[in-house]
């Protein structure tokens, strides 16, 4: 178990390093990764039951300690993100079915790297985690609420079957995950540090796979997807800032929500584009999945030194 402690943290440490790896792979080898599409629900499944094992009632109690700050937080990621996607994917021409995917992975919650970067960056820890909680929970009405608002006029959006979706992949395996802590703490203790290992190798084969099963399109209109999710990502990191700031908050929370509203649950994106769009429409949330870990430890550690 001491192996496999210290294995899972040198694999979360260098995650950005196996995202890249695995998409790569996933590019050479189409065949063999793209047999994983229909495993991407499931996987999704795993990574938030271990998310649910690493929640504690103390993250929720930061929602009603300081509940206006955590909701600067939550409105900046669910209105700057999905603003961005589709203000990007009016002025940069690109396929209905990508539109649909950079509109649904800016609708997408907070994704759990946040927390590590933020951390990194000197940030609001608890800040972090408790809008990165309060997102998720949302996710099940806010998401599909907002893809069929912004993305109904590129593809058909099925808004009641991606709300039973998200409640099955996100809320049903977090609660799972949170109750295990409970009922078996010692065995939840001693999983914990094995976490990192399951989470990274869900979102590498998740990556593999959508990457595998777009190749053509990828090639196809790869550099638009990369430029549109750079600057997607990019102006998420600017904007939440300077909300932040414009909102009067702390150095501090300022990092932890430009970083908060810059990364997304992309793993969901994939998820959910796959599942009701197509593999084409999850390619912008693969390459976020791949970008984002990078362009958020370079925000961290330019972050890092302002104090």
């Amino acid at each position: 178990m001491a192996f496999i402690a210290r294995l899972s943290a040198v694999v979360g440490k260098t995650f950005a390093l196996w995202v890249i790896v695995f998409a790569v792979l996933g590019f050479l080898m189409p065949n063999t990764f793209k047999q994983l599409t229909p495993w991407i629900i499931p996987l999704l499944g795993i990574i938030m039951f271990g998310m649910g094992l690493t929640l504690s009632v103390k993250d929720f109690q930061e929602v009603v300690r300081r509940p206006v700050e955590v909701g600067i937080g939550v409105l900046a990621q669910f209105i700057i993100m999905p603003l961005l996607a589709v203000i990007l994917t009016k002025i940069i021409p690109m396929p209905p079915e990508v539109a649909a995917g950079v509109i649904l992975v800016g609708c997408c919650p907070g994704g759990t790297s946040s927390n590590v970067m933020t951390y990194l960056s000197k940030g609001d820890v608890a800040l972090s985690v408790a809008c990165t909680s309060v997102t998720t929970l949302l996710a099940p009405v806010v998401t599909p609420f907002l893809v069929l608002m912004l993305a109904s006029e590129y593809l058909p959006v099925d808004a009641w079957k991606m709300f039973l979706s998200i409640v099955k992949v996100v809320l049903l395996p977090l609660a799972l995950g949170f109750a295990a802590q409970k009922l078996l703490p010692a065995v939840v203790r001693a999983a914990v540090p094995a976490l990192p290992l399951v989470s990274v190798a869900g979102i590498v084969l998740i990556v593999a796979a959508v990457v595998g099963a777009s190749k053509g399109a990828i090639i196809q209109s790869g550099l638009t997807i990369f430029a549109v999710v750079v600057l997607h990502n990019g102006l998420g990191y600017l904007i939440g800032f300077l909300a932040a700031r414009a909102c009067g908050l702390s150095l501090a929370k300022r990092k932890a929500i430009a970083i908060e509203v810059g990364m997304q649950n992309s793993g969901l994106g994939a998820a959910l584009a796959t599942a009701y769009f197509s593999p084409l429409a999850a390619v912008p949330s693969a390459i976020f999945s791949v970008w984002h870990n990078i362009s958020g430890a370079l925000v961290a550690n330019y972050f890092s030194r302002r104090t």
